[in-house]
């Protein structure tokens, strides 16, 4: 071969390679073949998070099936049980001891026995009772312990059990057969023949301990919309204590004011034309009140967030990271969301931040409207937290994440893309500021977030529970209420107890309380409380003698007992209040994380009432400060709390119980127990954070609830914890002065996208939350 066609050859090679290259680079570039960068992981994901992991579905069968093997007593399945049956009500993970975990996590110890916690219901036994089990270790259980008597000092009567779908549906047959004695007053009140009306759970159920009767709303049942503002003005009372179905029987019914003994008692004074009858006609079509359908055609898409290099967080299992965040995710079918292990910049700040209870309280002269006070925990805040909604509940490319949960029945459940994980671009500056004075310079950070998102929709009311993380260490906690208002039949003075809202309908005044758990660990486990506030002192003015000044100065104090950190809803909450690690920051001040409360939710029941000892975490007291010093403010017996700081103890997990709901006058758990007057000065520290808001609904409550002005929460920010603010790490931050050169690139990053942007493939739209429902009576109303 000569040297010419060597040549020739090379030339050939070169202008192949030079077309290969412009192709694949042509290729890079083109709309929907987006190269995506991976997020720079901090920390490796190790699978060290799974020890706070909710159970598999895999895991619930292996636990159902062991129980039924080993318990030597018969049980039916949850889905079909009768009250007078034993059945497995539930099953959750059994989250290990904190110090096991820490050894594990911290000190190279051995990973803890995963385990489970299985409550049974015994129905069919000579003294019926709750029994709860601790089951273990998973994925192949062999033992077993009961722990009821440990953890709540005895068993648990069986009348505070969950009121079950099975019971539910019991009680609805038993209100249609009731129903049916009184057809002509259906037909004239509400133009129906008793079938097409939905009912509505009251709670709690009678006045005093043992107590099992319930009132139930009945409203016109119009598919497709929200029958929740359509009430008839009929209400029964339903006795459902005793364990044989058979015996249950309609106690009382109330309508437009009157009582009567019973159904036929009803139908009789109308018959004798003894009872004012309220004619309700039955809405008809799209333009019902309370129907959601839009009233004009979508238009034009509105602006669409995406990632344009792919998403800059992780999520592998129960583990997410983000810029710094390391995050163990979880959620508990009774209480909702709930985080572990949470990490900035490698330290762990907090080990447990999780939601603990929600209240609604309402007000009526309707004997279903002034009775309840819901606490949703017995429901399942977290059991119905279903499918998200792409592009409307959570961004259309966030990260969806399937929930499992076995309760009331055998067969473990599957909440598909219930949870949500995403960034979120606020277009609001985390900090800036443009200098027009010395020097010209510019210098700002977006203020771009992680959002971890439940949605739980609690038959008629909607929560919005968020998780947010930010770049300069703070964590947001908010929840934002929409959904459907209670309503209650208008008559009489009505309208001293909310606005009327539609025809027949009063949007009924309610108070809405929230509960949080907040474990913060700073630097360590063991942990102090200080409060800084500003108060003033007269001095004189050493410039000018004989004349004096109000000088602010910086009161410090530490909070040594938990009476001191229980800080009652009628006082004054310190304005920096901290939890402090042991060491100092590089100026000499001790680390700490400050627990900032931008929402209180003022009195909702006074301590003389027979059941305020359930809600203690949230309810008000009598007594006021008597000197106006925010640190000599402490609560008494007859205070309870906006926020109050305990000791930590495994047998003190949470603040409430699921068996509270339906015996409040003994509660199975009682928060105010928690405050005895113990230390908290270098100890493990918990917060307990209450917030709410009062609503009174009003016309545009109507066809729902909109989250405008309803959130509340509250912030966990870094103070004095770094030695400067650590978002100057952040990757989002821009800095540029007067002297350099305005190139799109390098003044604004954002401005180096390439021409042709690499816009979003949005995947097809699926929904299928509705899959996982049977529809039925309804479990409860808010």
């Amino acid at each position: 071969m000569n040297m010419k066609t060597v040549l020739v050859l090379l030339l050939l090679a070169l202008a192949t390679i030079f077309a290969l290259v412009c192709v694949l680079l042509t290729r890079a570039r083109a709309p929907g073949a987006c190269q995506h960068q991976p997020p720079a992981q901090e920390e490796a994901d190790d699978g060290r998070s799974r020890v706070f992991a909710d159970l598999t579905p895999e895991e619930l069968a292996q636990v159902v099936q062991y129980l039924r093997g080993s318990l030597g007593v018969p049980l039916a399945d949850a889905a079909h049980a009768k009250p007078s049956d034993n059945c497995i009500a539930s099953v959750d993970v059994q989250l290990p001891a904190k110090a096991e975990v820490l050894r594990f996590l911290d000190a190279g110890g051995a990973r803890p026995p995963r385990e489970a916690l299985a409550v049974l219901y015994f129905g069919a036994q000579a003294e019926p009772n709750v029994t709860e089990y601790v089951v273990g270790p998973l994925p192949t259980p062999a033992y077993h312990r009961d722990v009821t008597v440990q953890k709540y000092g005895g068993k648990v009567p069986y009348h505070r059990r969950v009121v079950t779908g099975v019971e539910y549906a019991a009680i609805n047959d038993l209100i249609q057969r009731e129903l049916r004695k009184a057809p002509r007053f259906l037909a004239a009140c509400c133009a129906s023949d008793g079938t097409d009306l939905a009912t509505i759970t009251t709670a709690p159920r009678g006045f005093k301990s043992g107590d099992r009767a319930t009132w139930f709303v009945l409203f016109h049942g119009i598919v497709g919309t929200g029958y929740f503002v359509l009430p008839v003005g009929l209400e029964v009372l339903v006795e459902h204590g005793p364990l044989d179905v058979s015996q249950w029987y309609l106690r009382q019914v109330f309508y437009n004011g009157h009582y009567f003994p019973s159904i036929s008692e009803l139908e009789n004074a109308f018959v004798t034309n003894s009872l004012k009858v309220v004619v309700v006609e039955k809405p008809k079509g799209d333009t019902v009140l309370g129907s959601m359908r839009p009233l004009r055609s979508p238009g034009a898409p509105g602006p669409l967030q995406f990632e344009p290099q792919g998403p800059r967080y992780s999520v592998r299992d129960n583990h997410v990271i983000y810029q710094g965040w390391s995050i163990a995710f979880g959620m508990n079918p009774n209480t909702g969301p709930r985080l572990f292990d949470i990490r900035f910049r490698g330290e762990r700040i907090i080990y447990e931040l999780s939601l603990q209870e929600a209240l609604a309280l309402y007000g009526s002269n309707c004997p279903g409207g002034m009775s309840t006070r819901y606490l949703d925990g017995s429901f399942g805040i977290g059991k119905f937290s279903y499918e998200l909604v792409r592009g409307i509940d959570c961004p259309y490319m966030a990260t969806y994440v399937d929930r499992h949960y076995l309760s009331e029945s055998d067969v473990p459940r599957t909440n598909q893309n219930s949870l949500c994980i995403f960034e979120h671009d606020t277009s609001l500056p985390l900090r800036r500021h443009f200098s027009d004075t010395h020097s010209l310079y510019y210098g700002g950070l977006r203020k771009n977030t992680l959002v971890i998102r439940a949605v739980s929709t609690l038959i008629n009311y909607d929560y919005v529970w968020d998780f947010i993380f930010y770049s300069n260490g703070a964590v947001e906690v908010r929840v934002h209420a929409t959904g459907y208002i209670s309503s209650s039949f208008l008559h009489g003075q009505g309208t001293d107890y909310g606005n009327k809202v539609g025809p027949h309908t009063l949007g009924t005044m309610h108070l809405h309380h929230i509960h949080y758990k907040v474990d913060l660990d700073i630097d360590g486990h063991l942990n102090s409380l200080e409060s800084h506030d500003m108060e003033y002192k007269t001095v004189s003015i050493p410039w000018s003698p004989g004349n004096t000044i109000q000088q602010p100065f910086l009161h410090r104090e530490r909070l040594e007992t938990e009476d001191d950190a229980a800080f009652p809803l009628n006082a004054s909450l310190p304005r920096y209040l901290s939890f402090t690690g042991p060491k100092p920051n590089r100026w000499g001040h001790l680390r700490s994380y400050r627990v900032q409360v931008v929402s209180f939710p003022g009195e909702h029941l006074p301590t003389s009432s027979p059941m305020e000892k359930a809600i203690s975490w949230g309810s008000a007291g009598a007594a006021a400060c008597a000197t106006p010093t925010l640190s000599r403010c402490h609560s008494t017996s007859s205070n309870r709390y906006k926020l109050a700081v305990t000791r930590r103890k495994e047998e003190e997990p949470t603040s409430t119980s699921v068996y509270n709901q339906n015996d409040p006058w003994t509660p199975t758990v009682a928060f105010a127990d928690f405050i005895n007057g113990e230390t908290i000065t270098n100890e493990d520290l918990v917060a307990w954070i209450s917030v709410g808001f009062l609503h009174i609904p009003h016309a545009e409550d109507i066809p729902n609830t909109v989250t405008v002005g309803n959130s509340v929460g509250f912030f966990l920010r870094p103070y004095n914890y770094f030695d400067e603010d650590p978002s100057l790490y952040s990757p989002d931050g821009i800095y540029f002065s007067s002297e350099q050169e305005m190139g799109a690139c390098g003044a604004n990053p954002l401005a180096c996208l390439p021409t042709v942007t690499c816009a979003p493939r949005l995947s097809p739209f699926h929904y299928g939350g509705f899959l996982n429902i049977s529809l039925g009576p309804p479990p409860g109303g808010h």
